[in-house]
């Protein structure tokens, strides 16, 4: 495995010689035994070249734009870049993030709905004009402060699951969107498309249907208004089988908006490529054993009664399991220790390091009796999970992320036409590579 030298944020291991990503766990988890045995991230970036593929292999005519607030690691950044998609940003923060590595203009959505004046004006200076806005305060901040701005308008859709708490509607309704294209022709801003909403824990495809139909209809208004509209954002809240984006989203897209209508299509993925490229290895730091009832924390067990375990670890809520608190279903983790198949599993809850009543990561999932000092692995990582912690219980720093990606990867990348010299000028590995492929016969793609 040979290191490949980066900018100073971030370096990438080059996989070879048959070594795999479970090889690199076990090498890191090895050095944090010795060590403080801090967490750390492991994020395979071929998966998400492997995810473009198949983006373009099922929705061929939809460009994604990469929502940025879902993993905004530089590494992805630069790889997704170079392999020519947009990004969605939803902050000042966002924005000078992608612009560093070199995104052009027009390739940024501005989407946050709420947005500060001098954020809009930073918009504007630097070029940014697509703006997405659902309301007409917003509206008229924007045409005060970035006159030149070409707005996605975005609709609300139906919620997967009225009932759920957690269901929130974003965008104007279909009776208000009138209104405020009216206003916009007033007011001499450019409507240049629809935006749909979707969360990203939908689950329903249906919502989709819905979606695309309803911005049909607003496209209608626009153009009786005045407006040329080409641009329709179907948003995110992509589940990545090929039923739901071939049969449902490619069918209706189809319908309502065939090539013939000169609407150029977007899509904003975030879990779809970084969620399963990131696993995390957390280590066990505190361990009891509870009562199965939680009502009767006095009862001892008896000989005979299987008991239930509370794991603490090094990391909760409040760090890398954030989207635990906005209710995202947190997949329950794989020990990493050799064991035998018929080893008994047990009841147990995994919590996090603060002693705080809201920092479980998970009620319940069945384990081995694990060992302060064991290691768990949770994989699909990505989302949601990097960055700088809610609020610091401890003295560490946020998980490091040691990135890898295969030879295979690599040439395979080249082998499908995803990508050009253009969109690679960007991407710090291509030197690297180009270099080693003339020089080290190392770095053919093993057998």
């Amino acid at each position: 495995m040979k290191g490949i030298a980066d900018e100073p944020q971030y370096s990438v291991d080059l996989l070879e010689g048959g070594m795999a990503l479970c090889d690199v766990i076990d090498n890191h988890i090895y050095e944090q035994t010795l060590s403080e045995k801090n967490a750390f991230f492991v994020a395979d970036l071929g998966v998400i070249i492997r995810q473009h593929v198949r983006w373009r292999t099922h929705m061929s005519q939809i460009r994604p734009y990469y929502a940025v607030r879902c993993n905004s690691s530089p590494a992805v950044i630069e790889v997704l870049a170079a392999l020519g998609t947009g990004f969605i940003c939803t902050n000042k923060s966002e924005l000078e993030l992608v612009q560093s590595h070199g995104i052009p203009s027009e390739d940024i959505i501005y989407s946050g709905v709420c947005k500060q004046v001098s954020q809009i004006k930073y918009a504007a200076k630097n070029g940014i004009d697509l703006l997405v806005c659902d309301n007409e305060a917003e509206l008229r901040k924007i045409s005060r402060c970035h006159p030149n701005a070409k707005l996605l308008l975005q609709v609300s859709t139906e919620a997967s699951n009225p009932d759920d708490d957690m269901s929130m509607t974003f965008g104007c309704s279909l009776k208000d969107c009138r209104h405020l294209l009216e206003s916009a022709k007033e007011l001499g801003v450019q409507v240049a498309g629809v935006r749909s909403h979707i969360s990203n824990s939908c689950d329903d495809d249906q919502v989709y249907v819905h979606a695309i139909s309803d911005a049909r209809c607003v496209f209608d208004m626009g153009e009786e208004i005045g407006f040329s509209m080409k641009i329709l954002d179907i948003g995110g809240g992509f589940s990545g089988s090929e039923a739901q984006l071939e049969l449902v989203i490619m069918s209706m897209v189809d319908l309502y908006f065939p090539p013939s209508s000169g609407v150029s299509i977007i899509a904003e993925p975030g879990n779809f490529f970084v969620s399963s490229a990131f696993t995390l290895a957390v280590n066990v730091i505190s361990k009891e054993v509870v009562a199965r009832d939680p009502q009767d924390q006095d009862h001892d067990l008896s000989p005979n009664e299987e008991p239930a375990f509370q794991y603490t670890m090094n990391e909760g809520v409040y760090g890398s399991f954030a989207s635990k608190l906005s209710e995202r279903l947190i997949s329950a983790p794989s020990v990493h220790k050799n064991t035998s198949l018929d080893v008994p599993v047990f009841s147990s809850s995994l919590w996090g390091p603060s002693g705080d009543d809201l920092d479980q990561v998970l009620e319940h999932c069945l384990l081995p009796e694990l060992n302060i000092g064991d290691w768990l692995m949770f994989t699909h990582a990505g989302s949601y999970s990097l960055g700088q912690p809610l609020c610091s219980s401890t003295d560490s720093p946020p998980p490091p992320v040691y990135y890898v990606i295969s030879s295979r990867d690599w040439f395979e990348m080249q082998d499908t036409g995803v990508t050009n010299e253009a969109t690679l000028k960007n991407f710090s590995l291509v030197p690297y590579f180009l270099n080693s492929c003339q020089t080290e016969a190392a770095l053919s793609v093993p057998a």
